[in-house]
């Protein structure tokens, strides 16, 4: 009776249809549809000013008390592009409340000026070790629909003990591309001396490349690399019945301070990369100069959300069709599945760790399919902050959880994970990465000639549904040789460069021929009490 007892057991816990079994798994926040402590003069009947339909979240921060939320405007009808909701009760559906304050959203404004200590669309939001907020406005409106280019990115440093912006940087306009829309940052402390003497990393996800900001010098400069561009042949992805395209370059981006290493994936693909920090803080490349990327793995599908462990380094993601998040150690090339659950755990765009709780991730997870397909049930819950108790030490290789079955239905997926090139394994858990770096080697290809920047040029208005428009989808990995391997596929390596010595004052270049090869200084503000 005890074997019998243990094989239903095993058949429940390993089943694909499993919905849920992740019992570290809590829902901090959820939200039907997201609601805002609107001001008594806001036009809240007016659709291009509040349209709750076309407000999600993309980006979280969690401090001692609250919880900070990013909604840039994909669509029109975003009122707020930043908030935060105490952080006292869990599962609730709290009003959002404006951050700073309403007085620095543009929408439904044209009042206003670029210098202005306004925001207009916030992907992300990180926290430093000085009790402050750094805020990525990508200045883009409607990115989704007629891209509109409203202000030049920046970001706004915020002293979360008085809600005061107490700096500004601006982006000078040689880093910039046509269409740069900056998504995402990790901001490096590790050789930081004072509050602002840090690096920051930002991805520019249409015009694929890594922004470096040295905060210190107030110095930027721009690098780029083919692992940063979209793959085609992952275009298309899918969670449950839903299909969507969607040719996102670097968004997904985060950092380990243990060991210096960067890891990044663009959306439209089934790979993570990395780059040391101290390739990118050695300043611009050079001509014919590649910068030195790794291929860290391949994943079971295409994801945004990444974050690294406190425990063990290990990298967390999470795979979107497999509506999963999961880990895998790059030491021991040991995989967890930490949470798997078909509906609370649906696009996750953002995994944060939090110092105020060590061992615990918070990550973002919405209906973005829905929203982007216009499917959209408002009588569903829709956008999720879920938080997550991460095992500690080794307990990470005895973890399990209930795994999804492999898609069935999209050609595009039939490659890679589940068809993993000759590595073989009986363990379950390892059908979610793939680790060229610790299997056979690839063969190896000659790198093509690749600008460090600017090869790619978005025509169409709005690049992100270029393919919706009439162009032609490239044939699906099916109707290829799955065993055909790519440039990326090489970049496999695992020694750490050392540290470069780095020009510690180099005066602005004049700005020729989209070149990234060069470093730009523009002035920061600092700002004292408004």
């Amino acid at each position: 009776m005890f074997r019998i007892l243990i094989g239903v057991f095993c058949a429940v816990l390993w089943s694909p249809v499993s919905q849920a079994l992740s019992p570290g798994l809590q829902v901090a926040k959820q939200w039907k549809l997201l609601r805002y402590n609107f001001e008594p003069q806001a036009p809240i009947s007016d659709p291009n000013f509040y349209n709750p339909q076309n407000v999600l979240i993309t980006g979280v921060a969690v401090t001692n008390d609250r919880i900070f939320v990013a909604t840039p405007k994909l669509f029109s009808g975003v009122p707020s592009t930043v908030s935060w909701v105490s952080k006292a009760q869990f599962g609730d559906s709290p009003t959002l409340q404006a951050f700073p304050d309403w007085t620095f959203s543009n929408t439904g404004r044209s009042d206003f000026n670029c210098s202005d200590l306004i925001l207009t669309s916030v992907y992300r939001l990180r926290l430093d070790s000085c009790n402050r907020i750094w805020l990525l406005d990508a200045g883009i409106s409607r990115s989704l629909e007629d891209y509109e280019i409203t202000c030049p990115p920046k970001i706004l440093v915020v002293d979360l003990a008085t809600d005061r912006v107490v700096r500004r940087i601006d982006f000078p306009p040689e880093v910039l591309r046509g269409e740069s829309l900056f998504t995402n940052m990790v901001i490096d402390e590790t050789t930081a001396k004072g509050c602002d003497d840090v690096f920051v990393y930002i991805t520019d996800t249409v015009e694929p490349g890594i922004i470096v900001y040295d905060s210190g010098k107030d110095v930027t400069w721009r690098v780029s690399h083919p692992a940063m561009y979209p793959d085609p042949d992952f275009a298309q992805s899918e969670i449950h019945e839903h299909r969507f395209v969607l040719m996102d370059g670097v968004v997904g981006l985060t950092f380990d301070e243990r060991t210096g290493v960067v890891y990044f994936q663009p959306l439209a693909t089934d790979r993570v990369f990395s780059v040391h920090k101290n390739v990118l803080r050695a300043g611009p490349l050079p001509d014919n100069k590649m910068l030195d990327v790794k291929l860290v793995g391949k994943k079971s599908s295409q994801g945004i959300g990444l974050a690294v462990s406190p425990f063990d380094s290990s990298l967390i993601f999470s795979p979107l069709s497999e509506t999963a998040i999961a880990s895998w150690n790059p030491t021991t090339n040991q995989q967890s599945v930490l949470a798997f659950d078909r509906d609370q755990l649906q696009f996750v765009a953002d995994i944060t760790t939090t110092k105020s709780e060590p061992g615990v991730i918070y990550a973002i997870a919405s209906k973005f399919h829905r929203f982007f397909l216009k499917n959209l049930n408002p009588n569903e819950f829709n956008n999720r902050i879920v938080r997550l108790e991460l095992p500690a030490g080794n307990s990470l290789l005895g973890h399990r959880v209930a795994l999804p079955a492999a898609p069935t239905h999209n050609s595009l997926l039939n490659y890679g994970i589940y068809n993993t090139h000759g590595q073989t394994s009986t363990n379950a858990l390892q059908t979610y990465f793939t680790s060229p770096a610790l299997t056979t080697p690839f063969t190896t290809k000659t790198p093509f000639k690749f600008e460090s920047g600017g090869i790619v040029n978005y025509a169409a208005r709005n690049p992100f549904t270029a393919l919706n428009q009439g162009e032609a989808f490239p044939p699906s990995k099916a109707t290829r040789d799955n065993y055909q391997r790519s440039y990326l596929d090489t970049l496999v390596g695992t020694t750490a460069p050392a540290a470069t010595t780095r020009v510690v004052s180099v005066p602005p270049t004049a700005f020729s021929n989209r070149h990234s090869g060069y470093y730009y200084q523009r002035a920061t503000r600092s700002l004292g009490q408004q």
